[in-house]
C-alpha cells in the first residue's frame, strides 16, 4: 500500500534531506524509523525534492510503500513520530493511489526566505539569515517582479549542474514585511519547479540589489546571460524554508 505524508523538519543539524553515506540526513532518519516499523525490512522514501544542508521544511511531502495493511495512517503517523528525532515531525499521512509519485505529481512548490536586517539575534541564527544591516526593501521588491514568469534560469543554478533544460516558471513572488518587527522581511517564491541552489542564488542577487550594488532591472540581463558568474553569490541556507508543495 502506498502512503503519502506531509512532514516538517529543522534542517540545522542535517546534511540536507537526501540520504548520504556516513552523515545525518532527513531521509536517512525517516527510512530508519520506517524500517523499524516494517519489521526490519528496508523502506524507500520518495520526497517531492531535496533540500540542502541547513535548509528547513514546513510542509515537505513524500510517499513510501508498506505491506502492513492492518496499520491505519493515524497509527503510522504516531508510530513514526515516536521513533523520529524531535526535529522531524510527521504532520499527516494518508493512503495514496499506487501510481502516485510525490516528486513527479507535484504541480508547484513555494519557498520562503527570512532576513533579519536588525540587531543580531543568536536565538534565531539557525532559522533567520542574520544580515543585520538595512537593505533597500523597495528595490528588492521591484527586482522580484523581474523573476516572475517563464525564463531560462541557468544563471541562477549550480555551475557544474549540466542540464538539457534550465527553463522554469515562477508563478508569483512576494516581499512580506513583519508588522511586529520592521527589521524582518520574508521573500516568497511560488514556482512550478526550481533548479538546484536556484532560490539561494536568486536571494544572493536580491541582497546585492538591496545593498545598492546592482539595480533591480539588472535581473533582465542576468537571465539573458545564462551564465552563473553574472548573478550574485549563493545566500546562506539558514533563512530558507520549503513552505509547501502543491498537487
Amino acid at each position: 500500500m502506498r502512503y503519502f505524508m506531509t512532514f516538517s523538519y529543522d534542517g540545522s543539524r542535517y546534511k540536507g534531506y537526501q540520504k548520504q553515506p556516513k552523515v545525518k540526513t532527513v531521509q536517512g532518519e525517516l527510512e530508519k524509523a520506517l524500517k523499524t516499523i516494517n519489521g526490519g525490512k528496508k523502506v524507500d522514501v520518495h520526497a517531492s525534492g531535496r533540500t540542502d544542508a541547513g535548509v528547513h521544511a514546513l510542509n515537505q511531502k513524500a510517499h513510501f510503500d508498506l505491506e502492513m495493511k492492518h496499520i491505519t495512517p493515524e497509527k503510522l503517523k504516531d508510530g513514526l513520530n515516536s521513533l523520529l528525532p524531535k526535529d522531524i515531525y510527521i504532520k499527516h499521512i494518508e493512503v495514496a493511489p499506487d501510481d502516485f509519485h510525490a516528486r513527479y505529481n507535484a504541480k508547484a512548490k513555494e519557498y520562503i526566505y527570512i532576513i533579519n536586517m536588525g540587531e543580531y539575534n543568536p536565538i534565531e541564527k539557525d532559522y533567520v539569515y542574520q544580515y543585520n544591516k538595512k537593505l533597500d526593501v523597495a528595490e528588492i521588491e521591484r527586482a522580484l517582479k523581474y523573476l516572475e514568469g517563464t525564463h531560462n534560469f541557468k544563471s541562477f543554478t549550480k555551475t557544474d549542474d549540466e542540464k538539457e533544460d534550465y527553463v522554469r516558471t515562477i508563478v508569483q513572488t512576494n516581499l512580506i514585511r513583519n508588522m511586529k518587527n520592521i527589521n524582518k522581511i520574508t521573500l516568497s517564491f511560488l514556482g512550478t519547479g526550481f533548479l538546484r541552489y536556484q532560490v539561494r542564488n536568486m536571494i544572493g542577487t536580491l541582497i546585492e540589489i538591496g545593498e545598492g550594488k546592482r539595480k533591480s532591472e539588472e535581473i533582465i540581463d542576468i537571465l539573458k546571460a545564462e551564465d552563473r558568474r553574472k548573478a550574485g553569490k549563493t545566500a546562506s541556507p539558514e533563512g530558507l524554508y520549503l513552505k509547501d508543495v502543491l498537487y
